[in-house]
């Protein structure tokens, strides 16, 4: 049986982190997505990347109503690997932290923290106020883990795409997912420049 990885995508800016994952895992022998694009996230991949919601959803290996709370990820008892929320809203954040289950994104990560599953949170707002911070807080002590898709210039990236895709190896990462072509750190090279 393949492993099972739910991947939402709610409305926060960041659309391209959460397609580029279920581009990465359709790539992976052995592992399916499960996906649940919010409304808010099927705009806001329409105005970032001109996708509709029937082409994303094609990405992955089965697809849910974002307000059907009946169906199987609404269960401990369907088995998953954990789930992503990328990007996460903080809106979504908000309704993880307070399991404030309304919706099938919030309600599917609120099973994943019961079942002590993996839970991985990329939060796109900046700044950050003290209600975000604390819904962060919240996550991680529930065992989620909060991964703000933070460039990754030692890679020395020449696009916003190699960005992107630095960030999604690194999440797939924490699923033992090993994408190739990940530039790892490999320490400084050379010797430190001179002191002015």
């Amino acid at each position: 049986m393949a492993k099972r990885l739910i991947v939402a995508i709610t409305g926060a800016t960041g659309a391209a982190y959460g397609v580029r994952l279920l581009v990465a895992l359709h790539r992976q022998r052995g592992w399916e997505s499960h996906l649940v694009l919010s409304e808010a996230g099927a705009l806001t991949a329409w105005q970032e990347l001109g996708l509709k919601r029937r082409e994303i959803e094609r990405l992955a290996a089965v697809a849910y109503n974002p307000r059907d709370i009946a169906a199987t990820l609404a269960s401990g008892s369907f088995l998953t690997e954990g789930m992503v929320i990328a990007p996460c809203s903080m809106k979504t954040l908000a309704a993880v932290a307070h399991a404030h289950a309304d919706d099938l994104a919030s309600r599917a990560a609120d099973v994943v923290l019961k079942e002590r599953r993996r839970l991985v949170l990329l939060p796109r707002e900046a700044p950050l106020n003290l209600a975000h911070l604390r819904n962060m807080v919240a996550v991680t002590e529930m065992g989620g883990i909060i991964f703000p898709p933070a460039p990754a210039l030692y890679a020395k990236p020449k696009s916003i795409e190699e960005l992107i895709e630095h960030t999604v190896a690194r999440v797939l990462d924490l699923f033992g997912i090993r994408a190739s072509g990940l530039k790892r750190w490999a320490g400084m090279k050379g010797t430190l420049p001179a002191r002015d």
